[in-house]
């Protein structure tokens, strides 16, 4: 092989460097980019690299010199066109965006990949609107997914696409690259088990000092539950607080990319749709933030009880809190008052 070649071939394997902890999907979709099918959907839970692997493979698939590539793998190349839901769900107005942008021809290449996130929130008229595009979609066209479940009213589109399943980051990846990007040795631990998988969220926690004094006040609250309304109220309040501060790290990082958007517009002039986009995001991350803090503290909190559990120690009322906190986490994935959703978990709780 020539060392032209052989320079080709390193950037095109350079394009799967950033996706961690996921060697089986990156082999698959290194594979397929040779002939690829007209769908494929990338299902995980979050933080498990799919948004990464849709854009590795758009490089793989569209990247004819190392310009093509870095662009798509950026996100940024013409023939790469990202779409995700602005509200909670994925409706059909923006259904009809994907299928209208399907339609269009590439602008550099031979190919255009369409990549929709969040296709779990699809509503069913949006499955409906976007199933005919995704069983005849145009030959210059390539549809990836990326969806954390296959709900039910969902399937009938995913039978139609090469499914690429996305586990957890393993702990060790995510402790290898904490390591490498300057984490603190002492707070791996605590950081790998509150990641739960989720490298995105591992690297948050890594700039997040507060996390410590949350898994803390978390482990402690039992102690200091006396079944009073008083003291849960209280109780209820600090925790929410220290959700508050575990903003910071991903505030700051939202800051920068405020920051960035607005050099851009203060060269090239008002990008109304880019900042919609962003602000649309950034409202998520932190709705997910949220979501996340309250998984961490319960799961501290089953741990306290697991532990009563193991030493033989109140265990009919460890079993029963048990079952209330997991009540309480299903509760999650309706956006309940959180408030209201801690003050009943603690008021329920036995006291110690």
């Amino acid at each position: 092989m020539t060392d032209a070649l052989a320079g080709a071939a390193e950037a095109v394997d350079d394009v799967w460097a950033g996706l961690v902890g996921q060697p089986r999907a990156a082999e698959i979709l290194s594979s397929a980019a040779a002939q690829p099918v007209h769908a494929y959907l990338f299902c995980g839970p979050r933080g498990t690299g799919k948004r990464t692997a849709a854009l590795a493979f758009a490089a793989s698939l569209i990247g004819v010199d190392s310009r093509s590539r870095r662009l798509a793998a950026d996100g940024r190349h013409p023939d790469v066109s990202i779409h995700e839901p602005e509200g909670r769900t994925l409706r059909v107005s923006e259904a009809d965006e994907i299928i209208f942008e399907a339609s269009r021809s590439p602008v550099e290449g031979p190919l255009k990949v369409i990549v929709c996130d969040r296709f779990h929130t699809a509503e069913p008229e949006a499955v409906a609107s976007l199933l005919k595009t995704i069983e005849e979609p145009p030959p210059t066209a390539v549809i990836v997914l990326l969806s954390e479940e296959i709900p039910p009213d969902h399937t009938t589109v995913a039978s139609r696409c090469v499914i690429v399943e996305f586990d957890p980051v393993p702990d060790e990846d995510l402790r290898r690259i904490l390591e490498h990007e300057g984490a603190k040795p002492e707070d791996l631990d605590h950081i790998v088990v509150a990641a739960a998988g989720d490298l995105s969220r591992a690297r948050l926690l890594a700039a997040d000092e507060g996390l410590g004094a949350r898994r803390q006040a978390w482990a402690a609250a039992p102690a200091r539950l006396d079944g009073t309304g008083t003291t849960v109220s209280a109780l209820v309040d600090e925790l929410r607080g220290l959700i508050d501060e575990a903003q910071a790290p991903l505030a700051a990082r939202q800051q920068t990319e405020t920051d960035e958007l607005a050099r851009i517009e203060a060269e090239l002039g008002a990008q109304r749709r880019l900042r919609r986009e962003m602000d649309s995001r950034h409202r998520r991350e932190q709705r997910l933030l949220r979501a996340d803090e309250l998984r961490f503290g319960l799961a501290t909190l089953a741990a306290f009880y697991r532990r009563q559990m193991a030493d033989d120690r109140h265990t009919q009322d460890a079993v029963t809190a048990i079952n209330r906190i997991r009540d309480a986490h299903a509760c999650l994935v309706r956006n309940p008052n959180e408030p209201l959703l801690l003050q009943a978990l603690f008021l329920s709780l036995p006291r110690q």
